[in-house]
C-alpha cells in the first residue's frame, strides 16, 4: 500500500507547490483535486490542482515528469459533485466535467477517477436507483473504453439542514452497493472506501471490505469522532454533525490497526490517502501542514 492525501487540503496551492508539499513530507501519492474552475459550493469543493479544460499532451508528460522528478504518485483525479442533483442543469454539468476527468485520467496514465454518485434529496432511495442506472450506465462504458476505473466514495454527503432529509449521495451503504454493483456491473466501477462515513451510521466498518474485496479500487483515512452525550439528546434522527465531527486519523473512533490488518487480509495493495476535514486544524497553513505531518506519522504505524 502507498500512503498519500487528499490534495484538497492545500486549496491555495500550485499544482507543483502541492506535489513539492507530498514530496518533502515523504508522501507516496496524492489524490489531486480536478474541479472546474470557478468558486466552491461548499468546504473542500471548488479545488483544482489540474485544471483538465487545459489538458494538453505537452501540459500531461510536464505534470508526469514533475511527479516522476518528486518521487510522487498520482493515485486518482478526484471530483465529488452531485451527478442526480435534482436541478437539470447541474446533473448534467457535472456528468460533462467527469467525461473529462475520465480522458485527462487516460491521457496522464493515472487511470482512476474518484467521486460521487450523488442522490436527488426529493425522491426514495428506490427512484434515485433507477436515476442512477440511467446517469451511470453511459459514464461507466466511457470509463471502460478509456480503462479508467471509478471509485464511489460512500460520504452520504448529510452534514446539517441543508442536506436534509436523506443526503445527497446514494452510495452510503453495503445493501446500496450490492444493488447498485447488480445493475452496472463492470469491473471498472467500485469503491473509494472511507470507514469513517460508517462509524456515525451505526455500521461495521471492517465487514463490508471483505464482501466487496474486488471493488476497492482506492482508500480514505479519514476519522470520525462520535460525541454520546450529544447523540442521546437528539437522537439518530438529528443532524449528524450535532453529535460527530470529522477527526484526523488517531483522534477518534476508527480501530486503523483493525482496519489496515482488514486491507490486508483481502490482498489490498493500492493506494491510500488521508482525507483531512479536521476544523482543529484550519485556523493557519502551519496547522495544516501539521495535520498533513500528524496523519502520516501516525499512520506510518501500519502503513509503510
Amino acid at each position: 500500500m502507498k500512503l498519500g492525501f487528499v490534495s484538497a487540503i492545500l486549496a491555495d496551492f500550485t499544482f507543483e507547490e502541492m506535489i513539492d508539499c507530498a514530496s518533502e513530507m515523504g508522501y507516496q501519492c496524492v489524490e489531486v483535486a480536478c474541479w472546474p474552475q470557478g468558486k466552491a459550493e461548499r468546504r473542500y469543493a471548488g479545488v483544482s490542482h489540474i485544471n483538465v479544460d487545459e489538458l494538453s499532451d505537452e501540459k500531461a508528460a510536464y505534470l508526469q515528469a514533475y511527479c516522476r522528478e518528486k518521487n510522487v504518485e498520482i493515485s486518482s483525479l478526484a471530483y465529488y459533485p452531485n451527478t442526480l442533483d435534482p436541478d437539470l442543469d447541474k446533473r448534467a454539468a457535472a456528468a460533462e466535467h467527469l467525461k473529462k476527468l475520465i480522458a485527462a485520467s487516460k491521457k496522464l496514465g493515472v487511470n482512476m477517477v474518484t467521486t460521487f454518485i450523488g442522490r436527488d434529496q426529493t425522491k426514495t432511495v428506490e427512484e434515485n436507483l433507477e436515476l442512477f442506472e440511467q446517469v451511470w450506465k453511459p459514464l461507466i462504458a466511457l470509463a471502460e473504453e478509456n480503462q479508467v476505473k471509478i471509485g464511489i466514495e460512500n460520504c452520504p454527503m448529510l452534514f446539517d439542514a441543508g442536506q436534509w432529509p436523506g443526503g445527497q449521495n446514494l452510495a452510503t451503504t453495503p445493501k446500496i452497493w450490492r444493488e447498485m454493483f447488480s445493475r452496472i456491473p463492470s469491473e471498472y466501477f467500485g469503491l473509494n472506501y472511507d470507514p469513517s462515513h460508517f462509524v456515525w451510521q451505526r455500521i461495521d466498518y471492517l465487514k463490508p471490505l471483505y464482501e466487496f474485496k474486488d471493488k476497492i479500487f482506492h482508500v480514505h483515512y479519514k476519522d470520525i469522532k462520535l460525541y454520546p452525550d450529544r447523540l442521546d439528546d437528539v437522537g439518530i434522527m438529528g443532524y449528524p454533525l450535532e453529535y460527530m465531527a470529522p477527526k484526523l486519523p488517531g483522534l477518534g473512533d476508527v480501530d486503523w490497526g483493525a482496519y489496515v490488518s482488514a486491507l490486508r487480509d483481502i490482498g489490498y495493495d493500492g493506494y491510500t490517502c488521508v482525507e483531512v476535514e479536521d476544523r482543529a486544524f484550519e485556523g493557519s497553513l502551519e496547522e495544516v501542514k501539521k495535520s498533513l505531518l500528524l496523519s502520516k506519522r501516525y499512520m506510518e504505524q501500519f502503513v509503510i
